[in-house]
């Protein structure tokens, strides 16, 4: 049974940082596509960072180049997402989710986990 549960969300002020982690279970890291997905309040979800198993390559949202990393470790298999210079807009719910045809497109993901909040503010 796929799972996947994140941890490190909180309140933290602009400027900061925060790393989000995503444990995995049911399957292994490079077997799916895997990745952070945000939802702010009154706003769609949005993908934020991805590993693509199609062609090995990853996905950034134009809003956090330079500012977040997405990282993954095999041997925990667990994905990580640091994110660095947060600002106010980056507030939302982040989910980690996952598809077994190793796309990272919002709607064809097969599995989420339930969210961790990060808040922005001063």
């Amino acid at each position: 049974q796929v799972q996947l549960v994140e941890s490190g969300g909180g309140l933290v002020q602009p400027g900061g940082s925060l790393r989000l982690s995503c444990a995995a279970s049911g399957f292994t890291l490079d077997s799916y596509a895997i990745g952070w997905f945000r939802q702010a309040p009154g706003k769609e979800r949005e993908g934020v960072s991805c590993f693509r198993r199609t062609d090995g390559s990853t996905y950034y949202a134009d809003s956090v180049k330079g500012r977040f990393t997405i990282s993954r470790d095999n041997a925990k298999n667990t994905v990580y997402l640091q994110m660095d210079r947060l600002r106010p807009e980056d507030t939302a719910v982040y989910y980690c989710a996952a598809d077994d045809q190793g796309h990272c497109t919002l709607y064809g993901m097969d599995y989420w986990g339930k969210g961790t909040l990060v808040t922005v503010s001063s």
